[in-house]
């Protein structure tokens, strides 16, 4: 059964009160800057892209990175009330019910277990409980453990963690999202609360004093797409996070000390590179990205000063169109990267057009601006 888009009725108010109200510091765009522009290029580009797989026989499912551009093409289209970009959005969806269902991922790693965050958009915007039935186990397994769990991964349930856990800073999006979105659909305080639990011990695990982090425990480098996710991982929980969650204050602590130091180490000209601390190395634009929307999301939400750090988010966006094609690529993306102890290695990674890694953070970037 299809459904048909509808704005609930807490977003038309916002609508309104945002229409009525004076401009905000992220309107003054020039033509072909604006988020509107950007998002709309870079959507119907989404629209007409194939899918991504995690492997070449698809066997794990649509890659994260899609679902991640998805996500992003999603709430865009509902910032914006484009109802034709919705439903293009949702029919593109709908073949994962039926034709298309061996394309949803399996549900035995940290980076498949995130699809669940797309259906559960969906459910929130439509009300329909197959988007819902879709996603919940997603988030639900993530702390199952089954019975092949290996021996360490049974050790990290024990202590209350995901048993998907490996202390890659990826994975601070990756777990964060689908249990945000899933307390989102179903008001479950265990959700969000145990996904702010893990953050905490990846803060501390990871972060260094500079307030940047190591893409791994052994493996001491400042990737730019890596710390990334840990800034959009936390700026996700901090957006729905209950004010009297306990850990909310450290993860709090733990956000502004790295966008302190992303204030600092961004390039003249706005961007941040591959290698955030590293001077020689090559402007990229997923991270750049990602801390843009940290920043966007920071300064709305009262958490940034707005002083100190719109100029910042300003600079950056501006320094990022550029890289965005006429046909809606987005450029000098680093391709998808594993952890290892060795600089040259990050330095190496291909640049490409158009991969999803980068194509999502820039939609965030739109929606974060327009919301």
């Amino acid at each position: 059964m299809k459904t048909k888009f509808f704005i609930p009725l807490a977003c038309l108010l916002f609508f309104t009160q945002c229409a009525t109200s004076s401009k905000s510091d992220f309107d003054n765009f020039p033509e072909g800057y604006t988020p509107k522009e950007v998002g709309k290029l870079v959507s119907k580009r989404f629209i007409s892209t194939k899918h991504m797989f995690h492997n070449k026989n698809g066997k794990d499912g649509i890659h994260y990175a899609e679902v991640c551009t998805w996500y992003g093409a999603l709430k865009y289209a509902t910032v914006t009330k484009d109802n034709e970009l919705f439903k293009q959005l949702q029919n593109k969806f709908e073949p994962l019910f039926t034709t298309e269902a061996d394309y949803r991922p399996l549900m035995y790693h940290v980076d498949l277990n995130m699809f669940g965050c797309l259906p559960l958009e969906f459910y929130q915007i439509t009300n329909d409980k197959r988007y819902l039935d879709m996603g919940m186990p997603y988030a639900d397994t993530q702390w199952q453990v089954p019975d092949s769990a290996t021996a360490k991964e049974k050790e990290w349930a024990e202590k209350g963690f995901s048993w998907q856990t490996r202390l890659w800073i990826d994975d601070m999006f990756m777990i964060t999202i689908i249990q945000s979105q899933a307390y989102k659909s179903t008001g479950k305080r265990e959700y969000i609360d145990r996904a702010a639990r893990e953050m905490v011990m990846y803060l501390d695990e990871l972060q260094r004093p500079n307030g940047l982090f190591f893409h791994a425990p052994d493996v001491p480098f400042f990737w730019g797409r890596g710390n990334g996710w840990m800034a959009v991982g936390m700026t996700e929980l901090l957006r729905y996070l209950p004010k009297d969650n306990k850990d909310r204050p450290r993860i709090l602590e733990g956000y502004l000390l790295m966008m302190k130091s992303l204030k600092e180490y961004q390039l003249p000209g706005g961007m941040w590179n591959q290698l955030i601390d590293d001077p020689e190395c090559w402007p990229e634009t997923s991270g750049t990205a990602m801390f843009t929307y940290a920043m966007i999301t920071g300064v709305k939400s009262g958490w940034l000063d707005k002083k100190e750090y719109s100029p910042v988010v300003h600079k950056a966006w501006m320094a990022l169109v550029p890289y965005i094609n006429k046909e809606g690529d987005v450029t000098e993306v680093c391709v998808g990267t594993n952890k290892k102890n060795d600089k040259q290695y990050y330095y190496d990674r291909r640049r490409i057009a158009g991969d999803y890694h980068g194509q999502a953070p820039v939609l965030w970037c739109c929606f974060a601006l327009m919301e």
